[in-house]
């Protein structure tokens, strides 16, 4: 059996935390349905790649999945709601309450229907009366949290341009699903999951914050450059750029053999990490000069030889042609209607040895499976072409 075998999933969520969430828990068996509108929810067509103009990161986060359009505000959309979490466990919608009370999708409306559901319900700022109601996306919790400051320069904040808060969101979320149903096999009772982008952005920033906290040293951006150990940078080979982070005393001592610079291992400015990060542009400098006439992979092979962590700078193109990539056998090629090629799924992040994960299919078409989910819960054929008739579903 697949860990979530036998658990059913409403996935109401929108962009990445809800929607990810639910594809973890799909992974290992759960079955979740996709909640769309009739004519498709705003987050299926961003960045579209598919003549039905589906986006590059719903076709990641929806796979194992079947989708049921449905308008949440007819009488009709209601009744279907209701039925399907009468048979549910859990309930995935990252909206703020005020959306979600509006839907019928609160803990309390859902725990009427079915007392022992799971509510997993992210949003942007968490529960607090003064911020419940505000909406943001990833990079609000990314700009709030300090770290798009870190990770600029004095005259640029720089963002990440993945969504790395949406992402570790989803993971909470996810974790946070496992534990309710946890706790459910011995009380019975269901219970509300919450997380926030902003609680997940400051987790990411707590080491500079709480150094702030008790420091109080204001640190200025630093671009790529790390401030508390060094050399930790981005650094240009002679054709092209890698990262490498050295910590700690026995990995600064390769270093200093690396570069042929054996001497500044005793040099008192740079007696621990935290001397090294506050000389860090110098380190960095030593390690430009040393890079500089080197191509990448002589860089790299040196560095591992030496082993202290380093990494090419891939572009999308490269990391899909990574060797280290294609060895780690990360990427699950699906086809999809309408994609010009095969369509690259990327695993799961955790695996687990004797019941893995699985991503079995790929994400559905918009109201793919309607039929199919209105007859489970006991439609006929005849009411399903009035529902549609009537742009219900």
């Amino acid at each position: 059996m697949k860990v979530l075998e036998g658990i059913k999933v409403l996935d109401f969520g929108r962009f990445i935390a809800g929607p990810y969430c639910a594809a973890l828990l799909a992974d290992y068996g759960a079955e979740v349905i996709r909640i769309d509108r009739v004519e498709g929810g705003e987050d299926r067509y961003i960045v579209p790649v598919t003549e039905g103009g589906e986006g590059a990161m719903f076709l990641q986060l929806n796979r194992n999945k079947r989708s049921l359009t449905l308008d949440l505000a007819s009488p009709e959309g209601r009744d279907i709601v209701r039925k399907l979490v009468a048979g549910a466990d859990v309930v995935v919608a990252n909206m703020p309450p005020r959306t979600l009370k509006s839907l019928g999708l609160d803990y309390e409306t859902l725990s009427a229907i079915k007392p022992d559901i799971i509510l997993v319900a992210s949003n942007a700022f968490g529960n607090a009366e003064a911020v419940r109601d505000r909406v943001g996306f990833d990079g609000v919790g990314q700009t709030l949290s300090g770290a798009v400051h870190m990770a600029g320069t004095p005259d640029q904040p720089q963002k990440a341009m993945v969504p790395v808060v949406d992402f570790a969101t989803s993971f909470a979320c996810a974790l946070g699903t496992v534990l309710a149903l946890y706790e459910r096999k011995h009380s019975g009772k269901g219970q509300e999951v919450g997380a926030s982008l902003l609680c997940t952005g400051l987790n990411m920033a707590s080491g500079a914050l709480i150094e702030e906290a008790l420091l109080g040293l204001d640190r200025p951006a630093t671009l790529n450059r790390a401030s508390g150990y060094a050399p930790s940078d981005i650094f240009k080979a002679r054709d092209g750029w890698f990262i490498t982070q050295v910590i700690g005393r026995a990995m600064f001592r390769n270093w200093t053999q690396l570069v042929g610079r054996p001497e500044l291992l005793e040099d008192p400015r740079f007696a621990d990490d935290k001397l090294r990060g506050e000389h860090g542009e110098f380190l960095s400098g030593v390690m430009n000069d040393w890079a500089r006439d080197k191509t990448l992979d002589e860089c790299l092979a040196l560095l591992e030889k030496a082993r202290i962590p380093a990494g090419r700078v891939n572009s999308p193109r490269q990391a899909l042609a990574d060797e280290t990539v294609k060895a780690a056998d990360l990427i699950h090629w699906m086809d999809y209607p309408g994609a010009p090629k095969k369509v690259p799924i990327f695993a799961t992040p955790v695996t687990l040895s004797r019941t893995p994960p699985e991503i079995r299919q790929r994400a559905p078409l918009n109201g793919e499976h309607t039929d199919e989910i209105l007859a489970g819960i006991g439609l006929n054929q005849q009411e399903i072409a009035d529902l549609r008739q009537r742009n219900i579903v």
